[in-house]
């Protein structure tokens, strides 16, 4: 399989660096203001997912209800499942910031973009991933404050439920619902420029990933152990991420599935966001000190993830075509 450099893995990589070197125009109070910068990404980013949302197209794979209760059920059951038992494990082992960020990991939708793009690179059931990744994304707008807040409760702490929401409406369901009024007005000048607008969309992640870790490391949250925190971090994701694979396969084979509909489960149940999990941390978290912990395990998931689903795409692409062919 040829490999494609990927510039945004290494952005990633740079704006921690970055963060690291220079922190204080991205902390709290920086020159960079990043209180009204990261809302301002976070709007901008969720209105052109609102713009990119096509309800026509979910209608070819609505129908499909065993495929949708697998992926649903794989995404907010399976891996908050995993994530409690993450906490578990870990406990006082890791600074706890650490530990919510891998129930944090689990407890977000799957991707849209690369769920769809794998899937049809591996000659999967390209309207049903589309379905299953939009639903999901929809989902996790109630789904995933929901969870963490179990997650808190159960830590002795609380999560203020009213200012999240609140939040979560003005700065991402908002800007998402007049992103989708917006469609006949700019669909099609925005699906003609999809790559540029692609590229600002990732750039804004980026600038968030940097606000987000100067906090981090102008608190002091990385002054301990960081490189043993990297290492753990790699170990815990592929774990997991090693997990879905396996029980989303076992349960398409279970189920009886096609070929098709097994690597639409598959990439769809296994696969997490951080398109969209960067900027819900920063409004779920707010300013929380150890937030750049929190994303880490998300940051180093999606990284795997491609990298992973990559090598399978391009394996199951090369299958005969007989419907009856297993996907192994």
């Amino acid at each position: 399989m040829k490999f494609k450099f990927d510039w945004f893995l290494t952005g990633m990589v740079l704006a921690m660096v970055l963060a690291w070197l220079v922190p204080e125009p991205g902390a709290a109070g920086g020159w960079l203001h990043p209180e009204l910068l990261t809302k301002a990404g976070i709007a901008l980013i969720f209105f052109l997912h609102g713009v990119a949302l096509s309800f026509p197209s979910l209608k070819a794979g609505a129908l499909n209800w065993k495929l949708h209760l697998l992926v649903q059920a794989s995404t907010y059951l399976m891996f908050p499942l995993l994530g409690f038992l993450a906490v578990m494990l870990l406990d006082d082992r890791v600074p706890a910031g650490l530990s919510l960020g891998f129930f944090y990991l689990c407890a977000l939708p799957s991707t849209v973009s690369s769920s769809v793009a794998f899937t049809a690179a591996a000659r999967g059931n390209v309207a049903g991933a589309v379905f299953n990744a939009t639903l999901s994304s929809l989902l996790g707008v109630v789904l995933t404050p929901l969870w963490i807040g179990v997650v808190l409760k159960t830590a002795g702490q609380a999560l203020d439920y009213g200012p999240v929401i609140f939040d979560l409406f003005r700065w991402l369901i908002l800007p998402l619902v007049l992103g989708q009024l917006a469609r006949p007005l700019i669909g099609v000048w925005v699906q003609r420029h999809k790559a540029k607008i692609g590229l600002a969309d990732r750039a804004t992640i980026l600038v968030l990933v940097y606000t987000s870790f100067c906090d981090s490391f102008t608190q002091g949250v990385w002054a301990n152990n960081a490189l043993l925190m990297l290492v753990g971090v790699g170990l815990g994701s592929a774990l997991i991420l090693a997990v879905a694979i396996g029980v989303t396969t076992w349960s398409a084979r279970a189920l009886g599935f096609s070929a098709e509909d097994r690597i639409t489960a598959i990439f769809c149940g296994s696969k997490k966001t951080l398109a969209s999990g960067v900027p819900m941390a920063k409004l779920i978290f707010g300013a929380h000190p150890a937030i750049g912990l929190i994303l880490l395990p998300i940051m180093v998931y999606h990284s795997l993830q491609l990298l992973v689903c990559g090598v399978l795409a391009e394996r199951w692409s090369k299958r005969p075509s007989e419907p009856s062919n297993r996907v192994d």
